[in-house]
């Protein structure tokens, strides 16, 4: 199972299993991680799972795709290379060491 690290915008790591299949989203609001409302759950109608992805891992990722691009608009403090919703990422073997931090606050 891909584990993925969600660090909170203190600083604070979260290191946990995510099943195939289900997204970067789904995985921190099944392990109550803080800093990831996912007030739409998960229909990328809001931008409260907006997160920095780590650098090294921007190039990984599937690219955004409109919906995603136009709903970023809406995120608090969005990094034109690293912000990402987590409700788009579906996990897959390929993410396994994924690292996301997320923003001072979601809005």
């Amino acid at each position: 199972m891909p584990k993925i690290t969600y660090i909170e915008h203190n600083g604070t790591e979260h290191v946990v299993d995510v099943p195939v299949g289900l997204t970067v989203m789904e995985g921190a609001r099944d392990n109550n991680i803080p800093g990831i409302e996912a007030d739409c759950g998960g229909a990328c109608a809001c931008s409260t799972c907006h997160v920095y992805v780590d650098p090294a891992w921007v190039e990984k990722l599937p690219a955004k795709e409109d919906m995603e691009e136009d709903m970023l608009d809406f995120a608090y403090a969005p990094d034109p290379t690293r912000s990402r919703l987590t409700c788009q990422i579906k996990v897959t073997e390929d993410l396994d060491g994924l690292v996301v931090q997320m923003p001072e606050k979601q809005i």
